[in-house]
């Protein structure tokens, strides 16, 4: 994804209203539908400054959901049920073996939406660099982590992005496939795209990566994005071809 004008604030500087640590809750496997409503009992809280700035850390069983954006062509063909959802974004997947994070963050004023998603794909981008995959990194237009295609291979996603912000107060979040299946991928257009596919930090590296080995490397570069200690560059990937 690419910034259409500058940041509202220098690359350095916070893009949190408070300077207070996160609170890390390492939920495990939870129900998709439970933590949607626990997301929003504490954004609410958080708006009321009841609570300080949170990261939810957890994988989902098996399900899909549909962003605001969701067209009917992308919807499974396997007949599952979907789950309406009130992120931005196109129809997804989330199951065991994915790691899933939900920042549930105060945002400084004025909002930016664009630098903030940024800065969670840099968190993602250096997270999935560290466990080896080099040449991750952005593709023009495209919200996630991506990594460019080779002469066997198309473009292949590694991480998602789905956000919804409510009273400057952040909900939803991020994906990054570990050793989960893609079999769930491919009944449906997933995020909207269908002239990429889906990969796994495990089939990229060639070695098992699980959720748990990747959630304290995520954690500490989402604190060092938002804080601007971990500053946004562009990591564009080579190009292949694409319709948008």
């Amino acid at each position: 994804m690419t910034a259409p004008c500058e940041p509202f604030f220098p690359a350095d500087r916070s893009i949190r209203a408070s300077d207070s640590p996160l609170d890390v809750r390492e939920l495990g496997l939870v129900d998709y539908e439970e933590t949607w409503h626990l997301q929003a009992e504490l954004a609410a809280q958080r708006a009321n400054h009841d609570i300080g700035d949170t990261l939810l850390v957890l994988q989902h069983p098996s399900t899909y959901t549909a962003g605001k954006r969701t067209q009917p062509e992308d919807m499974p063909d396997n007949g599952l049920p979907v789950v309406q959802v009130d992120r931005g974004g196109r129809i997804t997947w989330h199951g065991e073996g994915q790691l899933v994070v939900y920042p549930i963050i105060k945002l400084a004023d004025p909002v930016d939406v664009v630098d903030f998603v940024r800065r969670i794909e840099e968190a993602m981008i250096a997270t999935i660099r560290e466990f080896g995959v080099e040449k991750a990194g952005r593709v023009d237009g495209r919200s996630g982590v991506w990594v460019p295609a080779d002469e066997l291979r198309r473009e292949r996603k590694l991480g998602q992005i789905g956000i919804r912000i409510t009273h400057g107060v952040t909900m939803h979040g991020l994906s990054i496939n570990c050793n989960n299946t893609l079999d769930y991928f491919g009944h449906i257009v997933a995020c909207g795209i269908n002239d990429a596919d889906v990969t796994t930090l495990s089939l990229e590296t060639g070695r098992e990566v699980t959720p748990e080995q990747v959630a304290p490397n995520v954690v500490d570069k989402l604190a060092s994005a938002f804080s601007g200690a971990l500053q946004v560059a562009d990591h564009p990937i080579a190009s292949a071809n694409r319709n948008g």
